[in-house]
C-alpha cells in the first residue's frame, strides 16, 4: 500500500493518485488487448519514417561497403598488373633462353655428326654488307688469336658453310662469306658428282661455275664442299641448286645455288680449328739440298 506523507500538498496527492490510476488502467487495458487498435493508429504515421530511416541507413552502409570493396579491388588490380609485368618479362627471358638452347643443341648435333673436326663456337658481333664489288661482305665474330683462331679456318653453322677467317686480332676475327664476290669454294653436286667452283656475286645467289655444257643439273640438287685444293674440309653443305644457266656460246654452264645458311639471321657460328688450308701451310725450303 502506498503511503503519502501527511505534509505532502493535497493537490499534488490528487495528481499522483490520478496518474497511478491511469497507469494501472492502461496496464490492464493493454493486457486485455484493448489498446492494440490505439497503438496501431499511433504508430502508423511513424512506420514510414522508421522505414525510410532504415533504408537510408542501409544505403549508407552499402556505399561504405562498396567503397571499401573498390579500394580492395583497386589494390588487387595493381598487384595483378605488377605480377603480369613480372611474368611477361620472365616469359620473354625464358623464350630467349629456349631459342638459345635450341641453337646450341643444333650446333652440338653438328659437332656430334663431325667427330673428326675440332670446333669453337663464337657469337657474331658485326655485319658488313657491301654493294660495291671492291668492298668485302663479312661477319665479325668475338673470337681471335687469343682463342686459337687463325686466318683460313673454315666457319660453319649447324646447317652449312658460312665462309672462312680472313683477318684476326686478339679478341675478334673477320669472316669472308661464301656470298662475297671474293670468295671461292671448290664444290661438288651430291647426286651427279659434278665438280665446280662456288663464287659469290654482287646480287643474287652464288654461282657454281665450270659445269660441263652437256651435264644435267636439276633444281634441288645438294651442293657440298669437294675438298679439292685443300681450302675446306670435304662434305660440308653449301646449299641447293635453284636454277641452271646455259649459253651456247660459252664453254661451261653454271648453276645458281641458294645457301642453306640464312646470313641475315645468323647469330652463332662454329670455327673449325683443326683444319689447316693448304695455302696456309708453309712448305719446306729447298735450300741446302
Amino acid at each position: 500500500m502506498i503511503r503519502i506523507p501527511h505534509n505532502y500538498p493535497r493537490a499534488a496527492n490528487v495528481r499522483l493518485l490520478i496518474l497511478l490510476a491511469v497507469s494501472v488502467g492502461l496496464l490492464v487495458l493493454n493486457q486485455l488487448g484493448v489498446l492494440n487498435s490505439v497503438k496501431a493508429l499511433v504508430l502508423r504515421p511513424i512506420l514510414p519514417l522508421q522505414s525510410g530511416m532504415a533504408s537510408v541507413t542501409y544505403g549508407i552502409q552499402t556505399v561504405v561497403n562498396t567503397a571499401r570493396e573498390l579500394s580492395t579491388m583497386r589494390q588487387q588490380n595493381e598487384n595483378l598488373q605488377e605480377l603480369v609485368g613480372r611474368l611477361t618479362i620472365e616469359n620473354v627471358r625464358l623464350k630467349d633462353v629456349e631459342v638459345e638452347n635450341a641453337r646450341l643443341r643444333r650446333l652440338l648435333r653438328f659437332r656430334q655428326a663431325n667427330p673428326g673436326l675440332d670446333v669453337r663456337g663464337g657469337q657474331i658481333i658485326g655485319r658488313i654488307v657491301g654493294r660495291n664489288p671492291t668492298v668485302l661482305r663479312y661477319l665479325q665474330i668475338d673470337l681471335g688469336s687469343d682463342h686459337g683462331i687463325a686466318p683460313g679456318m673454315p666457319v660453319v653453322s649447324d646447317v652449312g658453310l658460312v665462309g672462312r677467317i680472313t683477318d684476326v686480332n686478339a679478341t675478334s676475327a673477320r669472316v669472308l662469306l661464301i656470298t662475297d664476290p671474293n670468295s671461292s669454294v671448290n664444290a661438288i653436286i651430291q647426286g651427279s658428282r659434278l665438280i665446280g667452283v662456288i663464287n659469290g656475286v654482287d646480287a643474287g645467289y652464288p654461282h657454281l661455275n665450270f659445269l660441263p655444257q652437256d651435264a644435267t643439273i636439276s633444281p634441288g640438287d645438294i651442293v657440298l664442299t669437294s675438298g679439292l685444293a685443300g681450302n675446306f674440309p670435304k662434305g660440308l653443305v653449301i646449299g641447293q641448286v635453284v636454277d641452271a644457266v646455259r649459253h651456247d656460246y660459252e664453254m661451261f654452264q653454271y648453276a645458281e645455288v641458294r645457301p642453306t645458311v640464312d646470313f641475315n639471321r645468323l647469330e652463332t657460328v662454329l670455327v673449325i680449328t683443326n683444319f689447316r688450308p693448304i695455302d696456309s701451310i708453309t712448305l719446306p725450303s729447298d735450300e741446302g739440298n
